[in-house]
């Protein structure tokens, strides 16, 4: 299993290093979306991101988790942070969002297809993210013997 866990964990650092690559060149794109703000929101998402997956790919092998639960939190925390990246982005390129990201977009909506599409890509992000991020809780809870206790 520890295999598995420390290939995860390099995936992780591999993403994460990949999605500073795309932060970088994504800025100088940003005057160009149709809500800049918008663009900025990814790049700045990005970015943080990029920093989420590096730290999580250094602790990925340390979980203490079975092969299905290591595989379900990689999937959903991979499948959480590109959701959101992406309706970020496709907010951003379509001048869209009102409806769901309303800060970032300055209340700028789009048709009520653009709405949905946005819609439809960010929610599932929630709830992925936090089975992931309670998966890896749990994988951290250790596997230490405390009847040698002092």
């Amino acid at each position: 299993m520890s295999d598995t866990l420390r290939y995860q964990g390099r995936w992780l650092l591999q993403i994460g290093v990949a999605l500073f690559l795309f932060t970088s060149f994504e800025g100088f794109a940003v005057p160009h979306f149709a809500v800049p703000n918008l663009g900025r929101s990814v790049h700045t998402l990005s970015a943080f991101v990029g920093v989420l997956f590096v730290a999580m790919g250094l602790l990925w092998p340390t979980l203490e988790l079975g092969a299905r639960a290591a595989r379900t939190a990689f999937w959903l925390l991979i499948y959480s942070a590109f959701a959101t990246i992406a309706a970020f982005l496709i907010a951003g390129v379509w001048g869209a969002g009102g409806s769901i990201i309303p800060l970032a977009s300055g209340g700028i909506r789009g048709s009520d297809l653009q709405e949905a599409v946005i819609l439809f890509v960010m929610y599932p992000a929630a709830p992925t993210g936090i089975v992931a991020f309670a998966l890896i809780l749990w994988g951290l809870r250790g596997n230490e013997d405390h009847s040698r206790a002092p």
